[in-house]
This record gives C-alpha cells, sequence and structure tokens, in this order.
C-alpha cells in the first residue's frame, strides 16, 4: 500500500510538507505544491481523511448557515461560499434557513463537527449566539448580525434603507410604501428604519397599510401586496426590502395588469445578478464591489482559522449606492 512516505520521496520533499499538502495547501508553495500532487497522482495515492481528522481534530470541513433558498441573494452568496472553500481545501455542508424555525436548525447544524462556521440565519438578539461563542470554532457571519457584535460583514442597512426613500421622494413620490421580512433580523430592521427615519423627516404620514411584514416568500409577498392594493390610498412607489421580494412584487403587478413605473414606482435592494437581467432592470440598492458579502465573510473566516495570533473583531460595513435602472420614474 502507498504511504505518504512514499510520496515524499517520490517529490522529494519531507513527510511534514506532504502533511500540510493535505490539510493546509496555502502554506505550502506552489512548486512543492505541485510536486507532491503530482506524485500522488503517479502513485495513486488516495489519503485517508477520516483518519487525518480523527489525529488533527480536523475536518476539513465548513457549516454553512444560510438565508432562505428562494431569494437569490443566498444563491450567488452561496455559491461564492462553496467555491472560495473548496479553493482552500475545505468542503461546505450547507443548510438553509427554514422560516420561524431556527433553533431546530441549529441543533441540526450544531450536532456535526466542523472546523468553522459561517452564517446568516441569525436574528438580532437571537439567543443561539452564547451557544456559538462556546464552541471551539471561528464563525463569521455575514448579511445579518447580532447585537452582541462578533465577527460580521453587512451592508449599512440604515443608510440603504434611507437611500432607496430619498431616491423615491426625489422623484416626486410620497405615497411610499416598505414590503420586507421579520423586523427581529438587522437586515430588515435597518432598512425598514432608514425608509422610515428618510420620509417622516418630510413630515409625511404613513398609512398602516403601507407597511407589511411577512416571511418573504412569493406566496406572501402576493398577500402582502394585494391587501395593500386593496385599499382605497394606494402607494404610488414601493421599497421591497430585497430584491427577491420586489421581484415577486413586479411578478404580481404585471398579472394584475400594473404598469411598472407608469402607475407604481418599485425600488429593490441587494443589487443581485438577476436585477439587471433585461426582463426586470430593477431599480435598486446594493454594495458596489467585485465581492458578494458572502465571499468576503468566508475569506475573513479563512483568514481566522489559519492564523495562529489572536484575532481582533471583525466587524465590516459596506456603503450602498442606488443603481438607477427602469422600475422607477418621476411622478
Amino acid at each position: 500500500m502507498v504511504s505518504s512516505k512514499d510520496v515524499a520521496k517520490r517529490a522529494g520533499v519531507s513527510q511534514s510538507t506532504v502533511s500540510r499538502v493535505m490539510n493546509d495547501p496555502l502554506k505550502v508553495s506552489k512548486i512543492a505544491r505541485e510536486s507532491v500532487l503530482h506524485a500522488m497522482e503517479e502513485l495513486n495515492y488516495r489519503p485517508n481523511s477520516v483518519a487525518r481528522s480523527l489525529v488533527n481534530k480536523k475536518t476539513k470541513s465548513i457549516a454553512l448557515i444560510s438565508g432562505p433558498l428562494h431569494n437569490p441573494f443566498f444563491v450567488e452568496t452561496t455559491t461564492s461560499i462553496v467555491n472560495s472553500a473548496k479553493q482552500h481545501g475545505y468542503h461546505t455542508n450547507v443548510h438553509f434557513e427554514n422560516f420561524g424555525d431556527n433553533m431546530s436548525l441549529y441543533k441540526d447544524v450544531l450536532s456535526h463537527q466542523f472546523d468553522g462556521l459561517i452564517l446568516s440565519s441569525i436574528f438580532y438578539k437571537d439567543p443561539i449566539y452564547e451557544e456559538l461563542k462556546k464552541l471551539d470554532v471561528h464563525f463569521v457571519m455575514f448579511n445579518r448580525k447580532h447585537q452582541s457584535g462578533g465577527h460580521y460583514v453587512e451592508i449599512d442597512n440604515i443608510a440603504a434603507g434611507r437611500l432607496a426613500a430619498e431616491h423615491l421622494l426625489k422623484l416626486g413620490h410620497r405615497d411610499i410604501a416598505w414590503i420586507g421580512g421579520d423586523l427581529k433580523t438587522s437586515t430588515f430592521h435597518g432598512r425598514h428604519k432608514g425608509y422610515l427615519d428618510a420620509v417622516t423627516e418630510q413630515g409625511i404620514q404613513i398609512p398602516e397599510h403601507f407597511i407589511q411584514v411577512n416571511d418573504t416568500t412569493r406566496v406572501e409577498v402576493h398577500r402582502a401586496i394585494e391587501s395593500m392594493l386593496a385599499r382605497k390610498q394606494r402607494p404610488t412607489a414601493i421599497f421591497a426590502a430585497t430584491d427577491s421580494i420586489a421581484i415577486f412584487i413586479l411578478d404580481y403587478l404585471h398579472e394584475k395588469g400594473y404598469s411598472v413605473p407608469d402607475d407604481i414606482s418599485l425600488i429593490g435592494m441587494d443589487n443581485i445578478e438577476w436585477s439587471s437581467h433585461h426582463s426586470f432592470q430593477l431599480t435598486t440598492v446594493g454594495h458596489d464591489g467585485p465581492k458578494n458579502l458572502g465571499q468576503l465573510a468566508i475569506e475573513h473566516l479563512m483568514d481566522l482559522m489559519n492564523s495562529e495570533k489572536k484575532e481582533e473583531e471583525i466587524n465590516i460595513t459596506v456603503e450602498p449606492k442606488v443603481f438607477v435602472r427602469k422600475t422607477t420614474k418621476e411622478l
């Protein structure tokens, strides 16, 4: 049977170098790494990953707890996280949020072993945070954060909500509605607050039915917009707190014969890839950078996991901007 000692001899390196290539490849020079990988291929060497994890107490895996799969934002960030982790030699166990059942989700995730955790499914005052702190692994939050701090990467949600509302106000809109998810999350709480601050500062009274909170699924978003439009006072513009919600609203409005933006202006939030699709051309607010929040978060998680120094708290808040397209117009 071929051993790591045989691989080391063929590659002309030490056995410890072979071990590092298998367990922490980024700490090995490109030349040495390629020599080892070539020798492994020539000798048809297949390391016993289970045995390695028992010896090193490492699984070479991370756990991802993502927001709901019906939101393309989480599809995009999950793809970035899985791909980036793979480049670092880690497998990703992906878990998606079930609305209203976070504790069951965490119970399942925490029953498995992993070397690091990256998560977006957490409430601002979530009691699970204290349990996560007790784990002997690093964890980074993205998109959402906890009131206690910790490592997180987010967009400035309050500023984003304000930007969305101010964009509509500058276009002459006064009847501006908001549709979003659970205000117990930092994302929706911040986006709602920014919207509310910008509108009320103009002395505008917001009717109760202009603010709709739901579970962000297509069915519930359709119910929310249907309820809103059934009232005598209708909005001339809507701020959807995610692009996913905005697309669901757009679908409903088109089905019912409304013209966007001629009848109702619509602005989303997140600037997902779909928002610039020619079928949507959705005006939205988002992060103007080459890397999404998931990719930024996984890179920082890898830095934490590979660093031997005592790390400082990672608190990254990126600035938002408005991407003006074709779903908003002057009143």
